[in-house]
């Protein structure tokens, strides 16, 4: 009901534009009609339309000289013939006479007052609006026309509520022989006809037509006889009618416009390829392949992790090695030297667990080497982590007792005698150690290290990598040893002036900074590197940062007992702290 309210309004609408601009004035007859039973509509542009630029809807007179239009005419003449050929056969509509009332449709304004026409009434030619149209009964039975899609629109919106058709139903079941022709429609309203193929031959004084071949529809079938056409090119040659010529190889065919002969040729992107059984679309490499631009074709990924047989590991196995004996040998000297003042002013058998923790984070280095595994992805990291926070701890403390015995032992005795008592030193390397321990466990557990593969940073690459360097836990095990790095350098600086045979602040400090220098190097190198050898640049930075410690630290008493065991006697560590203790005393 409200669809037909709706037609109803709009075409209340029309009538009323209709009337404010002069539909009135035209003349109220058609232009051709035939008396019959039965009346068809048709609407055909016998007359061109009117093309100059109007300021307001106004109403166009059909009959203006000079716009007599051909094809509209050949399409009045066509249902002419067709209404007449059927009023004249005995067999299709026998005792029924067809009549028709044919328009003049040269604009828009003449196609809406011609439609308005045909749904008028019988007798009084006016429209009458009801609320049922189903008991309408227009003049006309059916309509034929119009040939312009616009138009065609605006009179199917105006039929369609009073149940006028295009015939298109009942022209399906249309079969009939004409001249000898059958005559018949397919499902779309389209004539089902046999045709001629007709070459137009301009050879010779005469232009002539050559019928060269046929086309049928029952059976469907286009014959054509080459032989016949004769084409304009040298030797009756067959030009070349294409649009576009054919694309490079790996370059995919983007329609430009309706046609699918028209086109550009676009290379494939990388990581796409031109599949020859689709040219029109590029096809995305799998995930273990890739394609540069403009490719047909995708290649396998080269997998690639830092191995045992490239030359940068074997500088860095050696680096390892030769640090891992150097431990091991200093480990050595100080149990052969472990009585000597040397040894034991550098903490005892301290320094045991301080060669220990290096000799660990040493030995997590060959977790960087070869194809990811997960039991290295877990330890590399977290072992070289840990082992480093007990040297610093040890490194802390050790500065930071030394500190409390020579200046603070007399001052504040009480918290000199409860550090000895409580074995403060011990105690200290075991909560810094177990804080780290805890970190790393929370690490492993939460932001668990796993081997993965790499695709996005290289495109014919794929990187085989553990996933640590991009998580909290990496980055709070850092930060914690940053922070013991920081207590060490101030504990250091504050004996600066303790006896020589004591005093380390010089060397420690410059194994500090070149460990601050080491990572933020690796640091800056991964923020503009993120390739195959970043691996290798982080062994590079723990390879530094153990080297340095072990050399601030141990190195200089090695020194002392393999060259100068003149220095290793308690004499010269007595004078030189009577020497200490007179300098502090005369200041």
């Amino acid at each position: 009901m409200l669809l037909h309210t709706a037609h109803l309004a709009g075409l209340q609408l029309f009538v009323s534009c209709c009337r404010a601009f002069a539909c009135h004035s035209m003349e109220s007859s058609p232009d051709f009609s035939l008396p019959g039973d039965y009346l068809l509509g048709g609407l055909f542009p016998l007359h061109s339309g009117f093309l100059q630029v109007r300021h307001r809807p106004e109403v166009t007179l059909c009959d203006r000289p000079g716009t007599f239009n051909d094809h509209g005419y050949h399409l009045f003449q066509a249902m002419r013939l067709g209404v007449e050929e059927i009023n004249n056969s005995t067999a299709l509509l026998p005792n029924v006479t067809l009549g028709y009332q044919l328009y003049d449709v040269c604009s828009d304004s003449a196609n809406v007052y011609a439609t308005l026409r045909v749904l008028s009434l019988q007798g009084p030619h006016h429209i009458k609006l009801q609320g049922d149209l189903l008991q309408y009964s227009p003049k006309v039975l059916a309509v034929i026309g119009t040939d312009n899609t616009n138009r065609a629109a605006t009179t199917a919106a105006l039929l369609s509520p009073f149940l006028v058709p295009l015939l298109l139903e009942q022209i399906q079941k249309v079969n009939f022989l004409l001249h000898g022709d059958t005559v018949m429609f397919n499902d779309n309203g389209n004539p089902l006809s046999s045709y001629n193929i007709i070459a137009w031959d301009w050879n010779g004084p005469k232009w002539t037509f050559t019928v060269v071949g046929s086309s049928t529809w029952s059976p469907v079938q286009l014959d054509i006889n080459e032989t016949k056409i004769q084409w304009h090119g040298k030797d009756n040659q067959v030009p070349k009618s294409v649009c576009s010529s054919d694309c490079l190889e790996g370059h995919q065919r983007v329609v430009m416009g309706f046609h699918h002969c028209c086109f550009e040729c676009v290379p494939c992107e990388a990581g796409t390829f031109l599949n020859t059984s689709d040219l029109y679309r590029c096809q995305p490499c799998g995930k273990e392949e890739w394609a540069p631009d403009g490719s047909q074709t995708c290649f396998p990924r080269t997998v690639v992790f830092l191995g045992w047989h490239e030359h940068t590991s074997w500088v860095l196995l050696a680096a390892n090695t030769v640090l891992l004996l150097l431990l091991l040998g200093t480990a050595g000297l100080f149990a052969w030297h472990l009585d000597t003042p040397v040894v034991r002013s550098a903490g005892g058998r301290l320094c045991f667990l301080m060669l220990g923790s290096l000799a660990a984070g040493s030995s997590s280095l060959y977790g960087f080497f070869g194809e990811p595994t997960w039991p290295a992805c877990l330890l590399r990291q977290a072992l070289f982590a840990l082992g480093f926070t007990i040297f610093l701890s040890c490194l802390t403390v050790r500065s930071f007792q030394l500190v409390i015995i020579f200046k603070f032992s007399t001052k504040v005795p009480t918290f000199y005698h409860a550090w000895v008592q409580n074995h403060g030193a011990g105690l200290f390397v075991m909560i810094s150690s177990a804080a780290q321990l805890l970190i790393c466990l929370t690490w492993l557990v939460v932001w668990t290290p796993l081997p993965t593969r790499e695709y996005q940073r290289f495109p014919q690459l794929v990187v085989l990598e553990c996933t640590e360097a991009n998580s909290l836990g990496f980055i709070l095990a850092f930060l914690y040893n940053g922070l013991l790095s920081i207590s060490a350098f101030a504990c250091n600086y504050l004996g600066k002036d303790l006896p020589e045979n004591y005093n380390e602040a010089k060397c420690v400090t410059f194994s500090l900074l070149f460990n601050f220098v080491s990572w933020i190097a690796f640091f800056t190198t991964a923020s503009v590197y993120d390739g195959k050898y970043l691996p290798a640049v982080n062994m590079l930075a723990v390879l530094s940062s153990l080297s340095s410690g072990f050399g601030g630290y141990f190195l200089p008493k090695c020194y002392v007992i393999l060259c100068r065991p003149d220095l290793n006697s308690t004499e010269h560590f007595q004078a030189s702290i009577q020497d200490y203790t007179r300098r502090r005393s005369s200041t």
